[in-house]
């Protein structure tokens, strides 16, 4: 997809997060297929330093019951079974993983560390398992890493149209709020906030950011709101990924508000909306975002200024997966949605 951005108003296209450079690989050469393992893994694990899966079950059934007899009773082993395969655990690593105390055992400082590091390993491994079990005969698979509120009241709303074009394709969504390593995470596409720049990735525009001042309908009666100024003196809920908005409102309507910093924080948006349908304050949150809160009167506008953010909402390809059709096509199909949404509102 070419790029296609215009100083001072922004269009929707791709833009490489990397530094653009031109590798000088021929067309020939970027077709040409590689290891997937050195694709997603900048290192190859040891098999040397890989025991056993029944002596690292034996150790993380003792470490979380903290018992000998427990973790044979879960493992359906007997207890002298269990004792030798944590021996030779602890030979095979070289570290005393458990010492013995009044009958009990307790992790040693090192057995400790190496139990929170086990646990991690284990739970990747189960949830890769349950990933390929889920899929049986499924033909292809879409990864997103998605913003909560994002995909909930915008993305997963619409999809149904892009399943309907890739009727074989299952799709999984996961949280995540910040960026992360593409080469780390086995994700085929993002949803980003921020600016245009991922490392390892491209990204195309899909939409800017407006907010504007919302809250309860009871809560507007009780605190008699009928102009700006009425807000500056009264609770303000913040957005802690987005700490001065209300100071920059504030500064583009024209009131002076010492207290815009100020108000309970929230994480995310779901809670910020939440805690003012619940009459706890005043949010500023983006319109389609609130949408099914206007449109029932749980939530009221106070101001039709609304602010535009810096920062927009892309959708993020890892350059691998540039290789990757039915992530390209998830990115084309968005790009294509937000345009038509921004059509609508230009109406």
């Amino acid at each position: 997809m070419a790029v296609r951005r215009v100083a001072g108003n922004r269009s929707f296209g791709s833009k490489s997060c990397s530094n653009g450079m031109n590798t000088g690989t021929s067309p020939k050469e970027a077709a040409r297929p590689k290891p997937f393992a050195l694709d997603r893994y900048s290192k190859m694990f040891r098999r040397d330093f890989l025991p056993s899966m029944g002596v690292l079950m034996a150790f993380e059934s003792a470490a979380r019951h903290g018992s000998i007899s427990r973790a044979a009773e879960e493992l359906h082993l007997t207890q002298s079974a269990v004792s030798r395969q944590i021996k030779h655990l602890e030979e095979e690593v070289g570290a005393v993983l458990f010492q013995r105390v009044r009958q009990r055992i307790v992790l040693t400082d090192a057995g400790r560390i190496y139990a929170a590091d086990l646990r991690s390993g284990l739970e990747l491994i189960s949830q890769a398992t349950q990933r390929v079990m889920t899929l049986g005969g499924v033909g292809q698979v879409l990864n997103l890493a998605v913003l909560p509120m994002f995909a909930t009241r915008w993305l997963i709303p619409r999809m149904s149209r892009f399943v309907a074009q890739h009727p074989d394709v299952v799709v999984n969504y996961a949280t995540r709020t910040e960026q992360f390593d593409f080469k780390r995470e086995p994700f085929d596409a993002a949803i980003h906030y921020g600016d245009d720049f991922w490392p390892d990735a491209a990204c195309s525009y899909l939409m800017a950011e407006t907010v504007l001042p919302v809250c309860s309908s009871e809560f507007k009666r009780r605190h008699r709101i009928r102009t700006k100024a009425d807000l500056a003196g009264l609770t303000l809920l913040q957005q802690s990924t987005r700490p001065s908005q209300w100071a920059e409102w504030f500064n583009q309507v024209g009131v002076s508000a010492a207290s815009a910093m100020r108000g309970p924080r929230y994480e995310q948006f779901s809670m910020l909306v939440q805690a003012a349908g619940c009459g706890h304050g005043i949010a500023l949150v983006p319109r389609f975002l609130v949408e099914e809160e206007l449109s029932s009167e749980r939530l009221v506008t106070l101001s039709n200024e609304v602010l535009a953010t810096r920062s927009a909402y892309y959708v993020a390809i890892p350059d691998a997966g540039g290789r990757n059709p039915l992530a390209l096509a998830f990115r084309d199909w968005l790009v294509r949605e937000a345009e038509a949404e921004a059509g609508k509102s230009r109406r």
